[in-house]
């Protein structure tokens, strides 16, 4: 009697571990189906809105945002933003290795993220550092490089990133630093914009330090050196 009790309840316990088995494995195909669709989307629609907006929406009760094609931003502002932080940005699948190792070799004090990394860290993910945002945004971002073009990435980076408290992409930055649309910004003021890009709540395009312009002069020496070069060819017109 209590051989058969001990096979019916270790029987009773195969079907409930064969159950959860297939709700597992469904859940995960399920996740990652809804994943592959999110990236696929926003491919060709333009994300609505992101968890950072969300967020500062919340604290400030309202952020600056308006939408803008990448036809409508300068070419000299797409430039500065990849020569401030991303060089090799046509040059690499989503991870610059390069830029990797000589992070590691600095201790880890030294930016290595792309710019794909951050578009889909602003666009899918939560600010913060933590090690499972960092794994997702490394799963998601070859995903991301594998369906979505060089410049359809740049354009949702540049109308996803804050560059002010509340100011949410370049046209938005534009208006508010510069009181220009992103068609007319100049060569300077696009550069102060892409160097606030690290630290947009405690750096000004208006009002730069010392430190802001001379990294501005650096970013234009950048995006000059890249004009017509393979590194801005994914993105130019």
């Amino acid at each position: 009697m209590a051989k058969k009790k001990a096979q019916k309840k270790r029987g009773w316990i195969g079907r409930q571990w064969l159950r959860l088995r297939y709700w597992l494995r469904r859940s995960v195909i399920w996740l990652m189906s809804l994943v592959i669709l999110a990236v696929l989307l926003f491919s060709v629609v333009n994300p609505p809105f992101t968890f950072t907006m969300l967020s500062e929406k919340r604290a400030l009760g309202r952020i600056d945002r308006q939408w803008v094609p990448m036809k409508e931003i300068a070419p000299v502002m797409r430039r500065s933003a990849v020569a401030a932080e991303d060089a090799n940005f046509c040059l690499h699948w989503g991870f610059d290795i390069k830029a990797i190792r000589e992070s590691l070799d600095d201790g880890g004090g030294r930016g290595a993220s792309t710019i794909s990394q951050q578009m889909v860290k602003n666009v899918y993910l939560w600010q913060g550092r933590s090690w499972v945002r960092k794994a997702i945004e490394t799963l998601l971002t070859p995903l991301v490089e594998l369906t979505w073009s060089k410049r359809r990435i740049l354009e949702v980076y540049l109308n996803v990133a804050e560059f002010d408290e509340g100011v949410f992409g370049v046209e938005a930055a534009a208006r508010h630093y510069f009181g220009v649309g992103p068609e007319a910004l100049s060569a300077e003021q696009a550069a102060r914009l892409a160097a606030v890009l690290p630290s947009p709540k405690t750096r000004s395009a208006s009002e730069p330090t010392a430190f802001l312009r001379r990294r501005a002069v650096a970013i234009m020496d950048g995006a000059e050196t890249i004009r017509g070069e393979p590194r801005a060819r994914c993105f130019e017109d």
